[in-house]
C-alpha cells in the first residue's frame, strides 16, 4: 500500500512552478485527518538501536461506513446508513528499524478484545471501557483514534499513524492501479443462499484473474466463499501482495497524466492521522517502504479460536498472538530471508562508565502488569522491596501506572553511558536480559516498569528468544515474492464459469 502512496504522491517533483505548487495545495486539501490516539494506552515509542534508528508502525483500518450514496451503492446493507462505521478490516504493518523488511498482522473483525476508555476527537464524546465487544467496534467508540489505542494496549507496541479508507476508495484505488491479479483454485461466485443470505457477489472463473474496481471490493469483502473471517484476511492479503507486485513492475514515471489520477485518487481515498496529514509527510512516510524487498514483506493473521460465549465470535490465542507482538516490540523480522543478526550475550558488560553504588540510585518502580487483565495489585511494592534486598535501597513503588507486556529498566536518554550503565545493573540484579534496558527521552531518572510478562514470583523468567522467520502456527503467513497462491473456495460457492 504505502510504494503505491509513493508513487502517487511523487508529484511533489514538480518543483515551485506555480502550476505545480498550486496542484500540490489542491492535493492537500483532499486530505482528511484527525487524531492519532482516542485514549492512552500507557505504551512508549520504541528506543532508537545503536544506529539511531527505530521502526515505524503503521495501522491500517478498512471502514465499513454506507454514510454517502457511492459507499450504499457498493454493498452491504442498507439499514446501517447513519450509523457510525466499523473497522472491518484492520492491519498493523511494521517497517524495521533498518527498513530491510516489514512484516503485517491482521485481526479478525468479531474478534471479542479490551477496547480501552476512549474520547472521540470530533464531538467530545467518552465511551467507557469494555472487554465483551469485537475489535471492529472500537470505530464507534471514539474513531480511528480508538482503535489505534486498542491496538496499542493489545500489542505493547508503539503505534506511530493511521490510514483508514472506505469502500468507495477501495474502488477508486483499484482503478488507479489498473487491475489486480488474483487467484481461485475453482470458480467462485459469492452469492446468497438458503441458508445463508448476502454475499458479495463475487463472480471468477477458475484459476487468475485481474480485478479492479467493484469486482477489486468484492474480492475484498468476499467472506461466505471463502469460509471465514480468516481466509477473508487471507484473501486480503494477496490481494495486497499481488499489488506490491504490480507496482514494483509498473513505470508511471513517464506518463504524467496517469500519476497525476494517482496523486488524486490517494489523496481522496484515505484519511490520515493529524501528524501525517500533507502530501509532503505523506511522501515521506511511504518513502519508508520504498527500499524493502518484495521477499523480506511477510502478510499474516493472528491464531484465534471461537470465544466460549459465543461460537460466532473469536478470541487470540494468547500465547501465540503474545509470540507475534513480542517478535514486532523486539524489531524481529517476520521472514528467514534476512542475514542472520549476530547474538548478544545476556551476560555481557556494557561498554562505557562503571555504574555507581546500588544504596545511590533512586529507581521508580512502576506497576505494568494490568494488559490483557486486571493490574496484579502491589506488584510495584513487591518488586521495590526485592531491589531493596538487594541493596538499591532507594527504589520506590509509583502511584501511577503503565500497563505493558514486557519488563523494562528505562534511563534517561540525556544521561547517556552513565545512564546504560546504572540501568543495566538494575537489570542484572534482577535476573532481566539487557534487552530490557531502555534509553527513553520522558524518563526523568530510572524507571523499573514491571510489565505483564512477571506479575509472580522474586526472579525474572525471560520469556523465549524469538528468531527471524519464528512464527507459531496459525498465523498463516504469506510473502510477497509469492505469486502461486490461490484461495480455496467452500464447497457451496463453488462455480464452473460456464453457469450464468
Amino acid at each position: 500500500m504505502f510504494r503505491w502512496i509513493a508513487i502517487t504522491l511523487s508529484l511533489l517533483i514538480l518543483g515551485t512552478a506555480s502550476a505545480g505548487y498550486l496542484y500540490y495545495q489542491h492535493l492537500n486539501s483532499n486530505i482528511r485527518s484527525s487524531g492519532r490516539s482516542g485514549g492512552e494506552s500507557g505504551v512508549k515509542k520504541a528506543a532508537p538501536n545503536a544506529l539511531g534508528e527505530t521502526p515505524l508502525n503503521i495501522l491500517l483500518i478498512g471502514s465499513d461506513s454506507r454514510n454517502s450514496a457511492e459507499n450504499v451503492k457498493l454493498g452491504g446493507s442498507r439499514n446501517t446508513v447513519g450509523d457510525k462505521p466499523r473497522a472491518d478490516v484492520q492491519m498493523l504493518l511494521h517497517i524495521s528499524a533498518d527498513r530491510k523488511n516489514a512484516s503485517l498482522v491482521s485481526i479478525p473483525r468479531d474478534t471479542i478484545l479490551e477496547i480501552p476508555q476512549c474520547k472521540d476527537a470530533k464531538t467530545g464524546e467518552l465511551f467507557p471501557a469494555t472487554n465483551n465487544k469485537p475489535i471492529n467496534e472500537s470505530l464507534q467508540r471514539g474513531g480511528p483514534g480508538c482503535t489505534l489505542t486498542t491496538w496499542e494496549k493489545l500489542t505493547g507496541v508503539y503505534i506511530n499513524h493511521w490510514v483508514m479508507i472506505d469502500f468507495a476508495g477501495v474502488v477508486a484505488m483499484a482503478d488507479a492501479i489498473g487491475g489486480v491479479d488474483v487467484c481461485v483454485k475453482t470458480g467462485v461466485w459469492d452469492r446468497p443462499t438458503r441458508m445463508v443470505p448476502g454475499g458479495s457477489g463475487l463472480k471468477l472463473p477458475r484459476g487468475t484473474s485481474t480485478v479492479k474496481g467493484e469486482d477489486a471490493l468484492k474480492w475484498l469483502r468476499t467472506r461466505h466463499a471463502f469460509g471465514n473471517d480468516q481466509n477473508r484476511a487471507r484473501a486480503q492479503h494477496m490481494y495486497m501482495n499481488s499489488m506490491l507486485r504490480t507496482l514494483k513492475q509498473q513505470n508511471v514515471w513517464s506518463d504524467a497524466g496517469r500519476l497525476m489520477n494517482l496523486a488524486e485518487t490517494a489523496t481522496k481515498s484515505l484519511q490520515v492521522s493529524d501528524e501525517i496529514g500533507t502530501v509532503k509527510k505523506l511522501y515521506d512516510l511511504s518513502m519508508q517502504l520504498k527500499n524493502v524487498p518484495i521477499n523480506r514483506i511477510t502478510m499474516t493473521t493472528i491464531p484465534t479460536a471461537e470465544w466460549s460465549q459465543d461460537r460466532d465470535r473469536l478470541v487470540p490465542i494468547e500465547k501465540s498472538a503474545d509470540t507475534m507482538w513480542q517478535m514486532l516490540r523486539d524489531d524481529v523480522a517476520f521472514d528467514k530471508n534476512g542475514k542472520p543478526k549476530a547474538k548478544a550475550s545476556a551476560s555481557a558488560t556494557p561498554a562505557g562508565p562503571a555504574a555507581a553504588a546500588p544504596k545511590t540510585l533512586g529507581i521508580s518502580v512502576v506497576n505494568g502488569t494490568g494488559v490483557g487483565q486486571a493490574p496484579r495489585d502491589g506488584r510495584g511494592a513487591e518488586v521495590a522491596q526485592i531491589l531493596n534486598g538487594k541493596g538499591f535501597t532507594l527504589a520506590k513503588a509509583s502511584r501511577t501506572a503503565e500497563p505493558r507486556k514486557d519488563t523494562v529498566v528505562q534511563y534517561a536518554q540525556e544521561d547517556g553511558g552513565q545512564g546504560k550503565s546504572d540501568a543495566s545493573s538494575v537489570a542484572k540484579a534482577l535476573g532481566l536480559p539487557t534487552t530490557a534496558v531502555k534509553a527513553d527521552a520522558e524518563a526523568g531518572g530510572l524507571t523499573l516498569v514491571v510489565g505483564a510478562d512477571w506479575r509472580d514470583g522474586a526472579v525474572y523468567k525471560a520469556p523465549k528468544a524469538v528468531e527471524a522467520g519464528d512464527l507459531p502456527d496459525g498465523a498463516d503467513e504469506l510473502n510477497a515474492a509469492d505469486e502461486g497462491k490461490c484461495m480455496d473456495v467452500y464447497s457451496v460457492y463453488r462455480w464452473d464459469g460456464d453457469k450464468s
